[in-house]
């Protein structure tokens, strides 16, 4: 994976996942009206156009995921993503930092769960999905640890604000979900062996391959943006950071 020099934007670069999952962000009014369209966000929405496009900040210390969008309907983590993107852009960091604010940007040009009838957090496991080929990325780029940040309706799996981890083969995915469970206030849900309840989450396939990941959850009805869940997405980011020494 090839990333280039934004240079408009300081210390920013970025590449793709891929090319078959572009989208027109802006086409999602829910979201659209969210957003703060600086340049930058302007210039991130701009490259949904062409694919999933994955973002890079620093160059060293440790190697850190920040996904979201796994689910096109999940609106608060995709707006936080960009947010804390535009928040840390142009920041010395000791750490090396990607961000995936928008997943399937088809999807959420259409404010649709699935990505060609395809749950991603179900198909991480199959070779070439679009949400193993962002597993495949985090082998490639010897990504360290993975934050999949989405949110739940009430009347959904899980239901309530939480992050889940497993405690093997992975055991700091539960270090860091009991760290940001304290931080933020959220329920952790914890399973001993990650992937054993289902298949194909990124954050299991990731544990598995013992690259150490979370899922963060906050409450918000489906294909919309409740009063206070972007905050509460963006506090569950910002903690999942602050455990590696990042904020």
């Amino acid at each position: 994976m090839h990333f280039e020099k934004v240079g408009e934007f300081c210390n920013l670069e970025m590449s793709y996942i891929c090319d078959f999952s572009s989208g027109y962000i802006s086409r999602n009014n829910n979201l659209l009206r969210e957003l703060e369209l600086n340049r930058l966000t302007q210039f991130i929405l701009s490259k949904c156009v062409h694919g999933t496009p994955i973002f890079k900040l620093g160059d060293g210390g440790s190697r850190i995921l920040i996904l979201s969008g796994i689910h096109g309907n999940e609106l608060p983590p995709q707006i936080a993503n960009v947010r804390l993107l535009n928040e840390l852009a142009g920041r010395d960091l000791e750490n090396t930092l990607y961000f995936i604010p928008f997943a399937s940007p088809k999807s959420t040009m259409h404010n649709e769960r699935t990505f060609n009838e395809m749950d991603l957090n179900r198909s991480a496991h199959i070779r070439n999905s679009l949400s193993n080929l962002i597993v495949q990325a985090v082998e490639n780029l010897e990504i360290d640890f993975v934050g999949d940040f989405h949110s739940t309706s009430y009347n959904a799996n899980p239901g309530i604000e939480s992050v889940f981890s497993s405690k093997a083969p992975s055991p700091e995915s539960y270090l860091i979900a009991n760290h940001i469970s304290r931080a933020v206030g959220c329920e952790m849900i914890s399973f001993d062996i990650a992937g054993a309840s289902y298949k194909g989450a990124v954050e299991d396939v990731c544990n598995l391959k013992k690259v150490p990941a979370v899922t963060c959850e906050v409450l918000c009805p489906f294909a919309n943006v409740a009063s206070g869940s972007v905050e509460k997405s963006f506090a569950q980011m910002e903690s999942f950071l602050a455990y590696f020494g990042v904020l």
